[in-house]
């Protein structure tokens, strides 16, 4: 099997191909649009893992393309920025299936695999968890933080928030789910 992780954040791209690596499958990465196109014509890949924001680009513009030109492949859209709008356009465009970040490894290898392969032997050893909202607005305000280059005085105005509020907000350590 195999698996074209097209994501942008490399650390996550390379952490998640180690770990599907480890379960069978033999994983390319594509870390933007341009990659991705490039790939789609070397790879045949028979999974397809695709964050929805790469950089300035949208990952629903590759759906298409990824699902013309390999039919059976199962496309998977994980996203940071899940939204039933997103969710629904993913799934018209030809998407297998749709998953917000953060996600355990469990839950997307089984989505990945499909319900009709999924592997009995890797059990979720925790229920899936909504995220809280205090876990949504501090994962909301590390992308805009990042988006600002660490810039405060810009993620603060962005965010329509006193930047001393924010500054306390990020001294805080994330919030458990």
């Amino acid at each position: 099997m195999k698996l074209l992780i097209i994501e942008d954040d490399v650390n996550l791209a390379t952490t998640l191909a180690r770990r599907f690596t480890k379960h069978g499958f033999a994983c390319e990465l594509a870390h933007n649009k341009e990659q991705a196109m490039q790939k789609l014509n070397d790879v045949d890949a028979s999974h397809y893992l695709v964050d929805l924001k790469l950089g300035d680009d949208n990952g629903l513009t590759l759906i298409k393309p990824i699902r013309t030109q390999f039919p059976t492949a199962r496309i998977v859209l994980l996203t940071g920025f899940a939204s039933i709008a997103s969710a629904v356009e993913a799934i018209r465009l030809g998407a297998d299936d749709y998953l917000p970040k953060p996600v355990d490894f469990n839950s997307l290898f089984k989505t990945i695999l499909g319900d009709a392969e999924a592997n009995p032997s890797l059990e979720d050893t925790k229920p899936s968890q909504v995220m809280s909202p205090e876990r949504l607005e501090w994962e909301h305000i590390q992308h805009v933080l990042h988006s600002n280059n660490g810039n405060i005085s810009e993620t603060a105005r962005q965010l329509n928030m006193h930047r001393r509020t924010l500054q306390r907000k990020l001294q805080k350590k994330p919030v458990q789910q």
